[in-house]
């Protein structure tokens, strides 16, 4: 049974790029105000011209992420304007891919900030909005990569991972509420992050795909969204394997 969700307006983290470009551009094709969110203005600025004659009006929200007192700024000025947002996607985030012997604590907390400490920031004005106005909807962007360890993905696993167990915590502090949060966990998709991977990246989807899977998803009462469905339920067997045998597996899956 779907869940139809009205939304009039929608804030995106990380929208210069990738699947939070894509999310903005699919948003605004369906009518709704997005507030797009990254560092650089410049590329906002010309994603909201490129939309200009769209249903929706995307409006550039430049900031940083891990900049709290930047992003409750921006809640204070959509509240005076009376156009807070409905839905709210948290997806900025980055990926720094290294092996053990390239392994520094200061490159693990540099990803850290990004991906963990700017999703904390972004989620305490957001979540304390909802409740004030009790209803919202969430999204927390994590990863496949955060079900288990994966070569290269020490940091960004792990960042993922602790998503994940965030995601699914304040799932269950919210039950009776009208604050929904659900948990996006894509595969691989074709975005200037991925780029970086060395490997090939098997089911690689395209960021417009899915963005069409994730809006499809918070359009249906499924707390994580997850795709491609094929290839994220093998890594959700992976999951429930004895390391005795999850080790040598995808050694043998990524040599």
């Amino acid at each position: 049974m779907k869940t139809k969700h009205i939304r009039q307006t929608a804030w995106v983290t990380g929208a210069s790029q990738g699947i939070g470009r894509a999310l903005a551009v699919t948003l605004c094709r369906q009518g709704v105000n997005v507030y797009a969110s990254a560092r650089r203005s410049d590329v906002l600025e010309a994603l909201a011209h490129e939309l200009k004659d769209m249903p929706g009006v995307l409006t550039p929200c430049p900031l940083d992420v891990t900049d709290q007192a930047a992003i409750e700024r921006c809640f204070e000025k959509w509240e005076h304007n009376s156009r807070l947002p409905d839905l709210i996607i948290l997806n900025a985030g980055t990926h720094d891919p290294f092996t053990a012997q390239e392994f520094s604590a200061e490159r693990v907390e540099a990803l850290m900030h990004t991906n963990l400490s700017g999703t904390l920031r972004s989620l305490d004005p957001s979540l304390k909005c909802c409740l004030k106005r009790g209803r919202g909807q969430i999204a927390i962007m994590a990863s496949v990569a955060g079900y288990r360890g994966l070569p290269t993905a020490a940091a960004y696993g792990a960042s993922k991972a602790a998503l994940i167990n965030l995601a699914e915590s304040l799932k269950l502090d919210l039950v009776g509420s009208d604050i929904d949060l659900r948990l996006i966990n894509p595969g691989f998709v074709r975005t200037p992050l991925t780029d970086k991977n060395e490997f090939t990246m098997p089911a690689l989807v395209e960021p417009e795909q899915a963005a069409e899977w994730i809006i499809k998803g918070l359009d249906s009462n499924r707390f994580e969204i997850s795709f491609p469905a094929r290839f994220t339920s093998v890594l959700k067997l992976l999951r429930c394997l004895p390391y005795a045998w999850y080790f040598p597996l995808v050694r043998k899956l990524t040599a």
